[in-house]
């Protein structure tokens, strides 16, 4: 019986990806620890800490292969922590140079370092997905650039805009959780290699030491970072932070499109699936399953974020209990900001977009979104202020007799005096009144 969705037969690629759990699962774990002390061995005989021979043997003898498995699993539960046990067994592996495996190296060192590397991967993984949500919003925009719509603040028709628009300020703010992924790589992913208490007083001369980790760092592509970082946890909530945000914005097209999908929008739908989204019940549902999905993780990410955060507050050189925190938060944040862009990839791609019911419910306030550019067209001729008070009794007219905006201006007499017919229409056309809107989305999607 699974006790969580991600580790669920039925549920854990509704949360999750199976390529970025083969990244975050204890196999791949085991092997990066076993990288990082390959690694430490390999760049210590570089600086001349032990012998050459023995980081050669270290790397070419340890082998996840060899590990018994169920004796690491009951060691680990005993110590604590994963390191001491496997250490012990990739020592009797090597032989005679096994005794220069994790040569100055604390638990933590290894378990963190393993980490960065997952991450390294995971990271990979995400931009990936993130390029491809980004190009069918790309297209999307492009392709909707003109497409009139219903603006909407505070769930009301507001100005009109157009469907490219919105879909480019989805994707703007994607490209900028890019750039951010870009940033924090530089900065977050770091090796870590700092001894007991993050001084390196193990490995004797300070300089040396430090070029000892520097050469870690180059062998498994990490950044060297300019002081141990065993509670400084900065770098790791910066990356669930920005795992985070992209579940946030992720959940805003959610958001959206759930809501353009309802029945009383129809607006838009998720691509047709035979059996998708559907009800026991109701044979006519057609639920926004992939939206959900992602509205889902998104409040789920936010929650590990938070967690994250709390787990920056250790206690002087080395804490007692929040390291434990990011265990969870960290793989698991992965996971649902992987599945989160794998169905908004789906979804954005097979958009059922109706242009058609855009327009009819642009229509359903009989012209009345319109009302500050007719306002604007106005106010040149009667100034500002006495524009604003014709239209918004107008407007008042318009909803108390369910009349047109267009019908109740041209019955006025002081507006036919300056505005033939054709001009009036035009003002209360929703299509002239679009500003830069189809301007911004081919801008954003050209940028993209």
């Amino acid at each position: 019986m699974a006790t969580t969705v991600f580790d669920s037969a039925l549920f854990r690629d509704m949360f999750g990806t199976p390529e970025m759990r083969e990244v975050f699962s204890d196999e791949a774990y085991l092997r990066r620890c076993i990288d990082a002390e390959t690694a430490l061995a390999r760049a210590q005989a570089q600086a001349g800490l032990i012998p050459g021979d023995a980081a050669s043997d270290i790397t070419a003898k340890a082998d996840f292969g060899k590990l018994d498995l169920e004796k690491l699993r009951h060691e680990t539960e005993i110590v604590g922590y994963p390191i001491l046990p496997l250490v012990k067994q990739v020592s009797e592996m090597c032989g005679e140079a096994g005794r220069y495996l994790h040569w100055g190296a604390t638990t933590q060192d290894i378990m963190d370092t393993a980490t960065m590397l997952q991450c390294a991967r995971g990271v990979a993984l995400i931009e990936k997905q993130l390029d491809e949500v980004r190009e069918a919003l790309r297209e999307l925009a492009l392709k909707h650039a003109d497409t009139v719509t219903a603006g909407r603040t505070h769930l009301q028709h507001a100005l009109p805009v157009t469907f490219g628009f919105r879909a480019a300020v989805w994707l703007s703010a994607l490209n900028r959780h890019a750039e951010r992924l870009q940033q924090m790589k530089a900065r977050a992913l770091m090796v870590e290699f700092g001894g007991a208490a993050g001084t390196l007083a193990s490995l004797g001369d300070p300089e040396r030491a430090l070029d000892t980790r520097r050469l870690f760092a180059e062998e498994l592509g990490l950044r060297d970072p300019e002081i141990t970082w065993h509670v400084a946890r900065d770098g790791l909530y910066e990356l669930v932070s920005v795992l985070a945000g992209i579940g946030g914005s992720l959940g805003k097209i959610a958001l959206d499109v759930m809501m353009m999908a309802a029945s009383e929008f129809g607006e838009v739908a998720e691509p047709f699936v035979p059996g998708r989204g559907a009800s026991s019940t109701m044979p006519q549902k057609r639920n926004p399953i992939s939206s959900e999905l992602m509205f889902a993780a998104a409040k789920m990410l936010r929650e590990r974020a938070a967690l994250m955060l709390d787990g920056t507050m250790h206690d002087f050189e080395r804490a007692t209990g929040p390291w434990h925190l990011e265990w969870s938060a960290v793989p698991e944040s992965f996971l649902l900001a992987a599945s989160a862009l794998f169905q908004a990839n789906f979804m954005l791609r097979g958009l059922q977009v109706d242009s058609a019911r855009m327009r009819r419910n642009l229509d359903l306030t009989g012209g009345l979104i319109v009302a500050e550019a007719v306002m604007m067209g106005l106010a040149p001729a009667i100034g500002r202020q006495h524009a604003h008070d014709v239209v918004y009794d107008a407007c008042r007219v318009a909803i108390e007799n369910g009349r047109t905006l267009y019908d109740v201006l041209k019955d006025n007499e002081s507006i036919r005096e300056r505005f033939d017919d054709a001009k009036l229409k035009a003002l209360t056309d929703p299509t002239n009144y679009l500003g830069a809107a189809a301007l911004m989305a081919r801008s954003v999607a050209a940028r993209a």
